[in-house]
C-alpha cells in the first residue's frame, strides 16, 4: 500500500519488545523493579552525599550530578512504557514525543559531558594533586557543570527543532519503547538529510570529543599511577578512579554497541532490546558501582541510615 504524507498527524505506535500478551506481566514488573532499582539507588547516593559535611568535596559534587541525570533519563522513557504495557495501549502523541525526545537527548548529553568532568577532576587529583584543592575551586567546578547543561540544552534544543520541520507518513509505527530520534527520522516522507547531518555532526563534535577528553585523562592516569614505587601507592590511586572508569566502559561501550550495530537490526526489535543496556541497566548498575568501589560514600551511607558515624 502506498504512504501518503500526512503532516497533522497527532499520534505515533510505541511497537515496544513483544506483542505476545502473556510476556507483558513479566515485562511489566520486570521494568518496574529495575525503574525503582534506579530510582532508590541514585536518591541514597545524593542523600547520602549531601547529608555528610566530609563529602562536600569537587568529587562526590561530580559524583551526584550523574546520578540526578540517571533519574531523569530512566523517567523520561520508562514510565511511559510501563503505562503503555499495563494499559495493553502502545498510543504516544506527537507533542509527547517531541517532548519526550527533547528532555532524553538532554541527559543523555549531561551523562556523557559529567563523565569527562568527572575524569578530569580524577586526572587532576592523580596527576596533580598538590595543586587539587586549587584547581578544582568552587567556582570552575560550579562553571563545568553549567557549560555541561548549556551545551546539552541547545543540542536538544536544535535535534528537536529539526524533527518538528519533519512531515510525516501514514505508517507511524515506531519499533522501540520511546521515541528515539533515529527511528523517528526514518518515518518522516520529507527530506531526513538535514537531520542526518546534524546527528552525525553532533555525534562527531559533542560525542567524540568528549570520548577524547576521557581516554586523554585516562591515558595521564595510567602514566602517573605508573610511575608510583609502592604497590599500595598504585593500588590507592587507581581505586580512586576505578568505579568512575567502570561506569564510563559500561556508558560509552553501551550507547555505541547500540548506535554502530543500528543499521544492521533496524527490521528488528534488537535495537530496542539493547538500548535498554544504556537507558534502564546502566543507570540502574551505576549507584552500586559508586557505592561498592568508594569507601567515602558507603561510611556516608551507613551514616544516613544508622544516623551516626
Amino acid at each position: 500500500m502506498e504512504l501518503e504524507n500526512d503532516t497533522r498527524i497527532s499520534e505515533f505506535l510505541l511497537l515496544g519488545f513483544s506483542e505476545e500478551s502473556e510476556l507483558q506481566p513479566f515485562l511489566f514488573g520486570l521494568f518496574l523493579s529495575m525503574y525503582l532499582v534506579t530510582i532508590l539507588g541514585n536518591q541514597l547516593i545524593i542523600l547520602a552525599v549531601s547529608s555528610d559535611s566530609h563529602l562536600h568535596t569537587p568529587m562526590s559534587f561530580f559524583l551526584t550530578n550523574p546520578s540526578f541525570v540517571d533519574i531523569c533519563i530512566t523517567s523520561t522513557t520508562v514510565p511511559k512504557m510501563l503505562v503503555n504495557i499495563q494499559t495493553q495501549r502502545k498510543v504516544i502523541t506527537y507533542e509527547s514525543c517531541i517532548i519526550q525526545i527533547y528532555f532524553f537527548l538532554l541527559f543523555i548529553g549531561l551523562d556523557n559531558f559529567f563523565l569527562t568532568v568527572m575524569a578530569y577532576d580524577r586526572f587532576v587529583a592523580i596527576c596533580h594533586p598538590l595543586h587539587y584543592t586549587v584547581v578544582m575551586n568552587p567556582l570552575l567546578c560550579g562553571l563545568l557543570v553549567l557549560v555541561s547543561w548549556v551545551m546539552s540544552a541547545l543540542h536538544s534544543l536544535l535535534e528537536t527543532l529539526m524533527v518538528l520541520r519533519l512531515s510525516f507518513c501514514t505508517k507511524l509505527e515506531i519499533p522501540h519503547f520511546f521515541c528515539e530520534i533515529n527511528q523517528m527520522i526514518q518515518l518522516a516522507c520529507s527530506d531526513t538529510f538535514p537531520n542526518n547531518m546534524v546527528i552525525y555532526f553532533a555525534g562527531m563534535l559533542l560525542g567524540g570529543a568528549p570520548l577524547a577528553g576521557v581516554l586523554y585523562s585516562y591515558s595521564k592516569i595510567v602514566s602517573s599511577i605508573c610511575k608510583i614505587s609502592s604497590t599500595e601507592g598504585k593500588y590507592k590511586a587507581f581505586s580512586t578512579c576505578a568505579s568512575h572508569l567502570l561506569v564510563v566502559s559500561l556508558f560509552y561501550c553501551t550507547v555505541l554497541g547500540v548506535y554502530l550495530s543500528s543499521p544492521a537490526t533496524q527490521s528488528s526489535h534488537a535495537s530496542a532490546v539493547a538500548s535498554v543496556m544504556y537507558v534502564v541497566v546502566t543507570p540502574m548498575l551505576n549507584p552500586f558501582i559508586y557505592s561498592l568501589r568508594n569507601k567515602d560514600i558507603k561510611g556516608a551511607i551507613n551514616i544516613f541510615f544508622r544516623g551516626k558515624p
